[in-house]
């Protein structure tokens, strides 16, 4: 069972990362929802989450992209129908065949492309589509959101006899008006509005000639509003009609309410998908915003970080269009606890908080900036102790509060755990201090736990270099401009530089010199000596890049001159064949030319008949044999061919155990499996799909995908050559 708490998910500032994620969300619940992630509680439900995502994510760039999800809440009428006798209203029932509607086009979109949305058509076919539902909001209610005249065979015979009475009440109005106006009893506006009714603007002075009732006057009193008499008896009318109208609707709101009330779970379900949408629809477009992707995850215990970035920090730096450095890192069996020392702003505590956030994120089925080949294991508790945590409402120091968190950590600590320190040990007496993180640290690594931590303190840089399965580590710092590098450099220890930064900002030489008289010469020894070794690690990495660049050159070297020579080899043996043809022939062509001559000379037809049938049958002989068997050789010349024969078989042999000893060499250098280039025009698909679509075109990672009834853009990395 996963046990991580507020305070862990604060200090890794995972609020803030779903904060961004809710501001992708198109409905109110849905961020509401993006707001309450927090980690799964099993490995299998991760892969099933990220791989949604991932499907989600891929298709905000495709032609053929998810249908809109978005929904108006029926929190409201689900509450209403859990009390009896409620009736909702034609708004409510507006909103519930919205979201029927809705889910019904998810569901038929994702089934009518399961082969490419696959876990999200899984996921979708886990809810029961009611048609019904749907069509007897329809019957009642019209696609303007009113009740429709044929919602009840009653409501039909009253809007029937409201359409012939309104009739008949404009008829006499516009009789009366005409009437009147023809005896100028009439104002020049002859009609107006009053309390929605139709009137008469009759002059003061005839108000007594006209058969009606008055409803209003004018401000100066010279016009009289008044509505006819004939009028009047239909309006009264009108309103006893209007009256059973809204009974009756009534009365059809209530029987649909009923229908609906025993499905309110339902329908409750339909809603919660909706949002599970929105929700997967927010993490779809902060991973596209982040360059997020899925690592491979595994169950044996690994976490290798490739390039990984923290997602705040690269969000911030893109606004302000600075560069973000990543970070590579390794946790498994054989290196369970990576210590990291180094300057201060140099970006151990970043580096620190990108393991354990990236972490977070993906067991909540979040997808993370890294490089896709980055593995990831399931951790059950997730322990940090980050920043300064001095309490004034409990009165506790930072030391204080430290201890308090260290003794948590040796409760919850165990085998499947990833804890996060940084500054361990500080905020008490260094020697004290650091004697008292030791132990913390030494029964951590006997409980088998995974963890990464950050010190300055050089008994615990001591500890890691003699514990075998964990590491030091350190951030690159430019000796030269005394800046951080944002780099991270496994296996060896770093130097504060402390005196050297010190300088750098201006402290006065006499200052620092005193300060160094001041400790003990043993420390300034080791603390230079770490730090000038890692000026000769920085110098050996670029010796090392610059002969691995020689290498391959002189490989490829080496290759272009083994096919240049056997394109040479090649030409020859044909040259060689060429030329003994070309003799074959003249030599044939010599034959025929004596027997010419001697046939001028002498004019036997006979002997030059059988000598002709000679030389045929000589050459048919040859085609028929490959290897024409030589009846006499003399024994010279044959020891010369078996001498000769010797010396090709002992070249033959020699070239071919060079062969196999260059063939043998490049295996072991050449990767296990080589890079594919794509290009336009290619048949590729998912690596972990089954759709095989065409490149269109690429552009930088991207390769944009033509599947033929849609089009998409994905990772090359993703993408496998058919």
């Amino acid at each position: 069972m996963i046990t991580i708490d507020h305070k862990t998910l604060e200090s890794l500032e995972f609020p803030e990362v779903l904060e961004e994620i809710a501001s992708f969300s198109v409905t109110e619940l849905g961020r509401k929802s993006v707001l309450t992630i927090l980690p799964f509680k099993k490995l299998v439900a991760i892969q099933p989450e990220l791989e949604r995502v991932k499907e989600f994510s891929v298709s905000l760039n495709g032609e053929n992209a998810i249908p809109n999800h978005g929904f108006e809440a029926i929190e409201r009428e689900l509450f209403l129908l859990n009390i009896d006798n409620s009736t909702l209203e034609i708004s409510g029932f507006r909103k519930i065949l919205s979201i029927t509607e809705t889910t019904r086009i998810l569901i038929s979109f994702f089934k009518k492309y399961e082969t490419f949305y696959i876990h999200l058509n899984t996921f979708s076919q886990r809810i029961t589509y009611f048609a019904s539902f749907s069509s007897e909001i329809k019957k009642v209610i019209d696609k303007y959101g009113f009740m429709r005249d044929d919602a009840s065979q009653e409501l039909s015979i009253i809007r029937k006899r409201l359409k012939l009475l309104k009739s008949k009440i404009n008829s006499s109005f516009n009789k009366s008006l005409s009437q009147y106006n023809q005896l100028e009893y009439l104002d020049e506006i002859r009609e107006t509005i009053v309390d929605n009714r139709r009137v008469l603007a009759v002059k003061a002075m005839y108000r007594k000639k006209i058969n009606g009732t008055v409803l209003g006057t004018s401000k100066t009193g010279s016009i009289v509003y008044m509505e006819p008499q004939k009028t009047l008896e239909y309006a009264n009318e009108l309103s006893n009609l209007l009256y059973e109208e809204q009974e009756e609707i009534k009365k059809i709101l209530k029987e649909l309410t009923e229908y609906f009330r025993p499905s309110a779970s339902i329908l409750k379900k339909y809603q919660e998908y909706l949002i599970s949408m929105d929700v997967l629809y927010a993490k779809a477009k902060f991973a596209l915003l982040i360059d997020g992707v899925m690592p491979i995850l595994s169950e044996k215990r690994k976490l290798i970080l490739k390039d990984a970035y923290h997602p705040l920090l690269l969000l911030t730096n893109k606004k302000r269009k600075e560069k973000t450095f990543p970070q590579t890192i390794s946790l498994h069996e054989d290196n369970r606890i990576i210590v990291i020392s180094g300057p201060n702003a140099g970006g151990k505590s970043i580096t620190l908080k990108t393991v354990g956030l990236l972490q977070l994120m993906l067991q909540s089925g979040i997808l993370v900036p890294l490089d896709p080949l980055s593995e990831f294991c399931f951790f059950e508790k997730i322990l940090t102790d980050i920043g300064d945590n001095q309490s004034i409402e409990n009165q506790l120091s930072t030391y204080s509060y430290r201890l308090k968190k260290m003794n948590q950590f040796l409760k919850k600590c165990k085998e499947n755990s990833l804890f996060l320190i940084d500054e361990f040990g500080t905020g008490s007496d260094p020697e004290l201090g650091g004697a008292l993180a030791e132990i913390f640290l030494e029964v951590f690594y006997e409980r088998k736990a995974f963890g990464v931590i950050t010190t300055h303190y050089a008994n615990l840089k001591l500890l890691a270099s003699e514990l075998p399965h964990a590491t030091n580590a350190n951030m690159q710092f430019n000796s030269s401009t005394l800046l951080p590098m944002y780099q991270l450099n496994l296996g060896e220890a770093g130097s504060s530089f402390t005196f050297e930064v010190a300088q750098k900002n201006g402290i006065p030489y006499s200052i620092i010199n005193k300060a160094k008289k001041k400790i003990e010469k043993g420390k300034i020894r080791f603390d230079k000596s770490i730090a000038n070794l890692q000026k000769e690690r920085i110098q050996l990495r670029k010796t090392s890049e610059s002969l691995k660049n020689e290498e391959k050159k002189a490989r490829l070297n080496n290759q272009q001159l083994e096919t240049t020579h056997n394109r040479i080899q090649d030409k020859l043996e044909s040259y060689q064949e060429l030329y003994d043809t070309n003799q074959r022939l003249i030599s044939l062509g010599k034959k025929i030319s004596t027997l010419a001559k001697n046939y001028h000379n002498n004019k036997k037809k006979k002997p030059l008949m059988d000598n002709l049938f000679k030389i045929i049958m000589v050459e048919n002989s040859k085609l028929k044999k490959p290897q024409p068997k030589i009846k006499k050789v003399k024994k010279q010349e044959k020891k010369q061919q078996h001498d000769i024969k010797q010396e090709v078989e002992k070249k033959v042999a020699i070239i071919r155990k060079k062969k196999k000893k260059d063939k043998a060499a490049q295996k072991q250098i050449a990767p296990t499996k080589p890079i594919v280039s794509l290009k336009v025009g290619d048949r590729v698909k998912m690596i972990d799909g089954n759709a095989v679509g065409t490149i269109d075109k690429l552009e930088k990672k991207k390769a944009f995908v033509n599947y033929g009834s849609f089009k998409t853009n994905v990772n090359v990395s993703e993408l496998e050559k058919i």
